[in-house]
């Protein structure tokens, strides 16, 4: 009898804390479903085409929603900030710079909305005859772009790290990089500026953002004097500051 109530207990709480999580991510999309509701049924004035499909479309929504988030909770979070807190310890700036440079670039590589944008710049730019058509030259086109914000966000996560060492103003180094961001617009090829702005944005997504935010944080946590609050964000700004400059960069020497 008492080994029912316990399973019955322990039901209860893995439902309730199920629901939680639905709601919240209910919570957190509620604005977009009353945005496309409010256009849909006041200013287009028509029905939702294919409302079944819609309805079960948005229910698959909330329910991997929830267990994104609650993947990050459990496993991302706490493995970025555990393994920087690991090699702060660990004294050696070389290794803790490797892995920062490694983890941007892998995760950026993964990242899916830049194998999308990838692919969809290398159509874009063989349709418009700027790169010779064929399934090769597109490849080799969205890999090169890829691999060039890859590394640009490799390298951006090592500056933000050596920033929380050394206690750099990050404001300089953010208005630094800006400044040279504009001075490349003026001298890149037109058909990659566009390309270079958007790429900044699809770096900062789903699989990058949690672990250097996690880097960042863990790495500040373990450094005496240093604030996680004041130092342990702003990695996010380089890795969407620099992938512009390099797909510029990448831009002027394909197209040139």
């Amino acid at each position: 009898m008492a080994r029912n109530n316990r399973a019955v207990y322990v039901t209860r709480v893995i439902v309730g804390a199920i629901v939680k999580k639905l709601r919240a991510a209910l919570a957190d999309l509620l604005p977009i479903i009353v945005v496309i509701a409010f256009f849909q049924l006041a200013v287009l004035r028509q029905p939702l085409p294919q409302f079944g499909e819609v309805l079960f479309g948005g229910l698959l929504v909330v329910i991997g929603l929830s267990l994104f988030v609650q993947g990050l909770e459990m496993g991302l979070f706490p493995l970025g900030e555990a393994m920087a807190q690991a090699l702060a310890r660990k004294g050696s700036l070389l290794w803790l710079l490797v892995f920062s440079f490694s983890l941007g670039f892998s995760t950026t590589v993964a990242e899916p909305a830049l194998i999308a944008v990838s692919r969809e710049a290398a159509e874009i730019a063989s349709s418009g005859n700027l790169i010779e058509p064929g399934g090769k030259s597109l490849r080799t086109y969205a890999w090169g772009l890829r691999l060039s914000v890859a590394l640009s966000v490799g390298l951006a996560i090592v500056i933000g790290v050596l920033r929380i060492l050394k206690g750099w103003p990050i404001h300089y180094l953010i208005i630094s990089g800006y400044v040279m961001v504009m001075l490349m617009t003026m001298i890149a090829p037109e058909e990659i500026v566009g390309i270079a702005y958007d790429a900044g944005g699809v770096t900062t997504s789903t699989i990058t953002v949690p672990l250097v935010a996690a880097l960042g944080v863990g790495l500040a946590s373990s450094i005496r004097g240093r604030n996680p609050l004041l130092d342990g964000f702003g990695l996010i700004a380089f890795a969407s500051l620099l992938p512009m400059i390099f797909v510029m960069a990448y831009g002027i020497i394909v197209f040139h």
